[in-house]
């Protein structure tokens, strides 16, 4: 039980503090399309690579904050039912989806975005757009090391849940 307490404490630190870093690049993103509106409406201009960037950066968002948003339990699920279970049932239901479902798809997910990472960095991929962004594929790296995280912090539930039907800490 104090590996399972050890790795539950490690990992949800490793992603509530990379949720409290990628809050700010939610701050970056409301200054770059604020930006983006402000030169396009005023000036007429507009910008691929800043087009660009707003995507990478809620791309960025999204991943890297999946495993914090299933920490703090934010995640999208169909509350109708869950919220009426009692917390052994939830804790239940938890552990199964973490164990059949979660951890396997973030395990295939990685596997499967290794050739397409690896190819990205490979031929140096940038932007196809003229204008756009250069290094696309550190980008695409994100994908496997998202998964990776949402990887840890599944195994975090699913002991979490374990330790919750079990009835201790």
């Amino acid at each position: 039980m104090k590996f399972i307490n050890g790795y539950i404490k490690i990992v949800d630190k490793i992603n509530e503090r990379i949720g409290v870093l990628t809050s700010w690049l939610t701050a970056l993103l409301v200054l770059v399309v604020s930006y983006d509106v402000f030169v396009r409406y005023l000036f007429g201009e507009s910008s691929v690579g800043l087009q660009e960037l707003e995507w990478h950066i809620f791309a960025l968002i999204f991943l890297v904050a999946a495993a914090y948003t299933l920490k703090v339990d934010e995640h999208v699920r169909v509350d109708v039912f869950y919220t009426r279970f009692s917390p052994k049932k939830k804790a239940w239901l938890n552990l199964i989806g973490s164990v059949f479902l979660l951890i396997p798809f973030c395990i295939i997910v990685i596997l499967a975005s290794e050739n397409f990472v690896s190819i990205s960095f490979r031929i140096n991929e940038t932007s196809p757009d003229a204008g756009g962004l250069p290094a696309r594929y550190i980008l695409k790296a994100f994908i496997p090391i998202s998964f990776f995280l949402l990887l840890l912090e599944g195994i975090a539930l699913a002991f979490k849940s374990f330790i919750q039907i079990r009835g201790k800490s």
